[in-house]
């Protein structure tokens, strides 16, 4: 068994090596999906996909990092460690539960510390069909000047602004103007890009090599920034579909001791959002039975992580900032979506832990 904190990396470059390795030491083989450009430090970006279970295998397990690129610290963690744990490879064995291992969903946003793709795409808003007319977001229209001012930090007026509108409406209202998704403005925030992205499109191909004949597909997709800080939210993805969520509750709920919560209903931290990544597991595997999560963990507080993205977003747009403004955010923004605290890192893994677990039981019932 690996220790927590030997499972976490610093960079992308060390994150993939670690996942690489453990991979190999798992027995597993891994199937390299090439990323167009090059990473932060010159290397190599992929999106990496290892496969515990037999080809065969009628029910499978993907378990998922980096779909917001920054968050792959987190995710990236929970599958290292879990390549290391004898008890959880042998649990799927056992069970006869297939598992897919997808390192770095969005490998640019993971190397450069951004949420976004190349695209400047938020993978998690782009799984759309674009043949249709695209999305409206007539709330973020309408606050755009403010979630991106002319400068930064914003002005006293701008933020007043800001404020009035939370006073006003809720921090609720303001969250799902700047996140729910927009398709108008690709410099601005939480853009869900007007086609599919290089991630979306190797996603889906590894979905149809991986999934297209199983009978049962279960989705464990990490995430962070959102929710009390260490704790992971169960939040059902899947359409709206009430035996769908059913099922996710009966599998995931801990007994009520670990919930799982909905877009559709309210009960997420998260506002409902469009073009989820999920999309594509009931598009490309039709056939199989889906029940996935998003295991959301909380950093800092949601005022602080839309900051930060803000913050991101106006210093991508303006590339003759200050150096040190440069610098500073790019701080801000790893602060906000991995807590490099022992104590996170160990609640981190053991609910992953726990969830990959009851996946397993899930698919088995």
């Amino acid at each position: 068994m690996i220790g927590i904190r030997d499972a976490f990396s610093t960079s992308y470059a060390k994150a993939r090596v670690k996942f690489l390795e453990a991979a190999v030491l798992a027995g597993l083989q891994v199937e390299s999906h090439n990323h167009p450009e090059d990473g932060a430090e010159d290397e190599t970006l992929a999106m990496d996909v290892a496969r515990d279970g037999a080809l065969d295998a009628g029910r499978l397990l993907i378990i998922s990092s980096a779909c917001h690129g920054i968050e792959g610290y987190c995710g990236s963690g929970v599958q290292v460690h879990a390549l290391h744990d004898e008890e959880w490879l042998q649990k799927a064995r056992d069970a006869g539960v297939a598992v897919l291992y997808v390192h770095a969903l969005n490998p640019h946003g993971f190397s450069y510390g951004r949420r976004v793709t190349h695209e400047n795409v938020d993978l998690n808003r782009n799984f759309i069909d674009f043949n249709q007319p695209l999305p409206t977001n007539p709330a973020y229209d309408e606050v755009q000047d403010l979630i991106l001012p002319a400068q930064w930090p914003p002005t006293p007026d701008v933020q007043q602004a800001i404020d009035r509108y939370i006073a006003e409406r809720g921090q609720r209202a303001w969250q799902g103007a700047v996140g729910q998704g927009q398709y108008q403005h690709p410099t601005g925030v939480f853009f869900g890009g007007q086609a599919p992205t290089w991630s979306n499109r190797t996603i889906r191909q590894v979905l149809r090599q991986h999934g297209g004949k199983v009978r049962q597909l279960a989705w464990i997709d990490i995430h962070t920034g959102l929710g009390p800080n260490g704790y992971g939210e169960r939040i059902f993805t899947g359409p709206n579909d009430a035996q769908m969520l059913a099922r996710g509750r009966r599998w995931w709920d801990g007994g009520g001791a670990t919930p799982v919560t909905s877009l559709d209903d309210g009960s997420s931290s998260s506002p409902p959002l469009t073009g989820l990544l999920w999309n594509s597991a009931v598009q490309e595997c039709p056939q199989a039975e889906f029940t996935g999560i998003a295991l959301e963990y909380g950093t800092v507080p949601v005022l602080e992580t839309t900051g930060a993205i803000r913050a991101d977003h106006w210093v991508h747009n303006h590339p003759d900032a200050p150096s040190a403004q440069r610098a500073a955010i790019h701080q801000q923004m790893r602060a906000a979506f991995y807590d490099e605290r022992d104590a996170w890192m160990g609640q981190i893994v053991s609910q992953a832990r726990q969830a990959m677990f009851q996946a397993v039981d899930g698919l088995s019932a």
